[in-house]
Order: C-alpha cells, then sequence, then structure tokens
C-alpha cells in the first residue's frame, strides 16, 4: 500500500479565535465529568460550531493495543495499517486523506462502515492527541471529516492548537480523576467486603454457644446459618434426627431481622392429621363440632416472626397445597372463616425424611419441596464430628448440674474414651440423653465415670470367646433386675474377677486389657470387694 502523505503545513487562519472569544467553551469542556462526556462535547463542538460533516474522538485502551469509539463496538488495533489511526499512533504525526483515497486504499471493515457515508468529495484530517505530562501519554485521536480547505487551514491554527491543548489536559485529569475514584471504589468495597465478613466471623462464633463444636462440620453450619438469617428466604433444614434442627431453626430467627418478632413452632408429626390444619390456620367460632370459640392459628402468631415447621414431611398433601399458597401470597383462610387474612412471616422447616423419594411415591409436593428449599441447610451427623464429643459432654453436665441444682461434676477418662468409641443413631440428642442419666446416677462429689454409663457397661469389654464368663456368674446379672445400679455393679465385678483369672491375678495386664489405669483398677478391686492380690 503506498503511504499515506503527512498533511502539509497550511496558512493559519485562526478559524477559532472568533469562537473561543464568542462563547465560553473551556468552560462548557472543563464542566465534562468523566472523561467519555469529554470527548462527545468535542465531537459535538467540532461538528455544530466549526461546520464539519463528522467528528470523532477516539481513546486509546489502557494496555496501548487498540483505539475504540465510545458508544461503538469498532476496535482498531495500533499494528494494524490498514486503517489510517495505525499510521497517526506510529508516527505521532497528523494525516490528511480523501474520502475517496481512504475507502480504494483501506479496506478495515470497522473504518469503511465508520465513513461508508461520508460525501466521496470531503477529506479526513486525522490527529494524535498526546498528554503533556512530560511522558506525552498517549490519550488517543481526533478524526474530522471536511471540505479540504476547512481542514487544511485547521492543521496549524493556534485556535484549534489551544483547543487540542486544552482538551488534552482536561482528558488526562479526568482520567486522573477516575482512576482515583475506581482505586477508592475498590478499596471501598474491598474495606466493606472484609468487614462483613468479620461480622459474619463474630457473628458465627457467637453462634458457637447454641451450635456447640469445633469441627470443620459445625463451624461451616455456624457461617452458613449467619449467610442464611441475612435473606428472608425459605428455609430447609434437613438432617438425621437429633442433630439439632430446633436449634438451628431457633438461631437464624435470632440472628434474622425478625428478631424482635414472635418465633412459633410445631412438631408436624406430633399433631393429628385433623387438628394440624387447625393448629396452622385457626378457626371461627362453629367452624367444626366442638369449636365454641374463634382460635388464632400459628401463621397468625408468626406475623413479623418466623413459623418452624418440624418434621414437614409428614404434612397432609391437601394441607400442603394450602402452605404453599401461604408461602407463595403470604394469604390464608382460617376454618370456617369467610374473609383471607395476610400474614408477613419466614418460614423454617425441617425433616428427617427423604423428601426427594416423597415426591416420587406422591407423598409430597414437588412445588413445595423447591420453594421450601430456597436455602437448605443440611446438618452433620455426629459421626462426622467426633471431635466435638468432649465439648458436648462437658456442657451437658454443666447443664444438668445447673438444671438440677447440683453440684459441680466432671466425667473420667475411661469414661470419655467409652463414649467416644461409642455409636449415635440418635445423634446430639442420644448423647444428652445419655449424659443426662449417667449425672442422675452419679453420687454427689463423685465424677461420671464408666459403670453411670447406661447400656454401655455391656457392650465396651471386650471378651473373646476363649475367656468365657462362668455360668454362675452369668445368672447375678441375667436374672431379674429390681436395681440396675446393682446389676451393673455385679457386671463390673464378674469381668474384672474374671480377667484377673485369666492372668493369674496380674493387675498389670488386668488394667491393660479393660483400657484402665493400675489405680483405678485397684480401686474397683477394693470397693467390689473383690478378694484378689
Amino acid at each position: 500500500m503506498t503511504a499515506i502523505a503527512t498533511v502539509p503545513k497550511a496558512p493559519s487562519e485562526h478559524l477559532w479565535q472568533r469562537e473561543l472569544a464568542a462563547m465560553p467553551l473551556a468552560l462548557r469542556l472543563a464542566e465534562s465529568p468523566a472523561p467519555i462526556v469529554l470527548r462527545e462535547r468535542v465531537s459535538e463542538l467540532l461538528r455544530h460550531e466549526v461546520g464539519l460533516a463528522w467528528a470523532a474522538c477516539l481513546y486509546l485502551e489502557g494496555s496501548g493495543r487498540w483505539l475504540g469509539l465510545d458508544n461503538s463496538d469498532a476496535q482498531f488495533d495500533c499494528s494494524d495499517f490498514r486503517h489510517p489511526y495505525a499510521h497517526v499512533v506510529r508516527s505521532g504525526k497528523p494525516l490528511l486523506l480523501s474520502v475517496r483515497d481512504a475507502r480504494t486504499r483501506l479496506d478495515h471493515p470497522d473504518f469503511q462502515a465508520q465513513i461508508a457515508r461520508l460525501d466521496p468529495k470531503l477529506h479526513l484530517l486525522i490527529r494524535p492527541l498526546r498528554g503533556e505530562d512530560g511522558r506525552k501519554t498517549w490519550l488517543g485521536a481526533l478524526v474530522m471529516a471536511g471540505d479540504s480547505c476547512m481542514l487544511e487551514a485547521l492543521v496549524n491554527d493556534s485556535g484549534m492548537g489551544a483547543l487540542e491543548t486544552l482538551v488534552c489536559q482536561l482528558w488526562q485529569r479526568l482520567s486522573q480523576e477516575q482512576g482515583e475514584r475506581q482505586r477508592s471504589q475498590v478499596l471501598k468495597e474491598s474495606l466493606a467486603k472484609l468487614n462483613d465478613g468479620a461480622r459474619r466471623q463474630t457473628l458465627a462464633d457467637q453462634l458457637g454457644k447454641d451450635l456447640l463444636g469445633q469441627s470443620s462440620a459445625m463451624q461451616a453450619l455456624r457461617r452458613k446459618v449467619v449467610r442464611a438469617a441475612e435473606t428472608s428466604l425459605a428455609v430447609l433444614l434437613q438432617g438425621e434426627t437429633g442433630t439439632g434442627k430446633d436449634c438451628v431453626a431457633r438461631a437464624l430467627h435470632q440472628l434474622s431481622a425478625r428478631s424482635k418478632g414472635p418465633f412459633m413452632a410445631i412438631n408436624c408429626a406430633a399433631i393429628p392429621e385433623a387438628l394440624l390444619e387447625s393448629e396452622l390456620f385457626g378457626h371461627e367460632k362453629g367452624a367444626f363440632s366442638g369449636a365454641d370459640h374463634a382460635r388464632e392459628g400459628l401463621i397468625s402468631q408468626a406475623d413479623g416472626g418466623t413459623l418452624f415447621l418440624d418434621e414437614i414431611g409428614d404434612m397432609p398433601l391437601a394441607l400442603q397445597a394450602k402452605l404453599l399458597r401461604v408461602l407463595e401470597s403470604g394469604c390464608y383462610r382460617p376454618l370456617g372463616a369467610s374473609d383471607e387474612r395476610y400474614a408477613d412471616l419466614r418460614l423454617v422447616a425441617a425433616t428427617h425424611q427423604p423428601l426427594r423419594e416423597h415426591i416420587s411415591e406422591k407423598r409430597f409436593r414437588a412445588d413445595l419441596y423447591y420453594r421450601l428449599g430456597q436455602f437448605p441447610l443440611t446438618l452433620p451427623p455426629l459421626s462426622e464430628r467426633q471431635g466435638d464429643i468432649v465439648m458436648l459432654v462437658e456442657c451437658f453436665i454443666a447443664d444438668f448440674c445447673a438444671r438440677e441444682g447440683r453440684h459441680e461434676m466432671g466425667i473420667t477418662p475411661s469414661a470419655l474414651r467409652v463414649l467416644n468409641t461409642r455409636d449415635y443413631p440418635g445423634n446430639v440428642r442420644e448423647l444428652k440423653n445419655l449424659v443426662d442419666y449417667a449425672c442422675a446416677m452419679t453420687p454427689d462429689g463423685a465424677d461420671i465415670d464408666v459403670d453411670m454409663l447406661p447400656a454401655i457397661q455391656t457392650e465396651a469389654p471386650d471378651l473373646s470367646p476363649s475367656m468365657p464368663l462362668a455360668p454362675q456368674e452369668k445368672l447375678s446379672f441375667l436374672d431379674n433386675v429390681d436395681d440396675l445400679k446393682e446389676a451393673l455393679r455385679d457386671v463390673e465385678a464378674a469381668i474384672i474377677r474374671q480377667r484377673l483369672a485369666h492372668f493369674d491375678g496380674n493387675r498389670t495386664q488386668v488394667a491393660k486389657s479393660l483400657g484402665l489405669p493400675k489405680r483405678t483398677l485397684a480401686h474397683k478391686c477394693r470397693l467390689l470387694q473383690l478378694d484378689t492380690k
């Protein structure tokens, strides 16, 4: 391609002096709030005030690889000489060429689209725009289309030079300010995110008082509870029985914006089907036999607060449809009422049942399931948080002592070891009930020991087939038991006596086989009055 000639020196006709004197040009440009507005105003001024057929201000992209035009998807690679802008950027000098030559000699599609509507008799003048910060930072290029005489006169016009200088200075300042605003906004958002993260972590840590455990599973659950509490989405709590779904539901309410409102809870499996609808929706007087007076339902009572529906998998299908309408519109109708009412509440539901299987069996509505599960939470079983057992046991002991007015008590390492190795199908609830029983069986001033743990003593010893109990010893605790504590004492005595016999009275080996310290074994032998040495 033939090189495009640079613009020849044309006599200055000072075309801009009249315009600069007649209008507050500098003020209008200086009031531009952003570089894009400045570029628009410069292009508009050149078209309307100077009479150019077309004018545009191209900007150089941040990487310096291409030029762009505001409100356009066109991109002009600075190394692609199929358009004239590459020549201007590379040489740093203005270019003047006719539209006819540009159409025949340059084949860049975006550039051809720009000049497609221009009269072939017109010319193009492209001038580079650079900042005056000492480094001559490239800003972009100014392209103008008009009569050749007018464009030639603009090349060396002092008014035009003053305009370009003003535009470059304003452009640079606005770009710097915009960059500072963007950096400030990024910093502000980062700080807000950091503060928000710290706030959420603080709330999650505070939840540790109600949702006990330092395992990774429990820490993750507490963080999710905090995020769920920030929303108004319906929450579906799923998990095995005894994992603490009721505690999580209360935590969601306490952390939410509805914490000052009521928290109403109902177990759908514990209420007969005929009464469940009345419990939820309420009824008018005379709505059914025995309805001697009107009654407000839990939905009405939960207005402005949270309604917790436990074991929702047991809710009848007909009632599920009515509950879905409450979730979607907030409207409900008490039994026997003629008018609908409205309640603003947040619903938390819980179940240990496989609802997806219930859906396939037509026992649970799919639309209700997806509406309930806007924010699903799965509670981990105790088997996935074994490291929390010691903390839970200590908390349950302290809670029992405070509730029952008992002196503080501890628990022996052997009892803790047994608790740590036990399976808990009933999860945390089972562990709590077991600890409560052991606390009740432990005398004042003593610590919980293995023999105080129900249904564990007979499971804990590892009696091999080579060491059977004697028949007369079996009878001592398999006959009718009138005193459980005494029966457990007999079991413990029989096991220790058998081990002593097996190891020829060697207490060190007996203690090791039973997982007991030697001093503990000696103490038990004295308490059980075992005549051994």
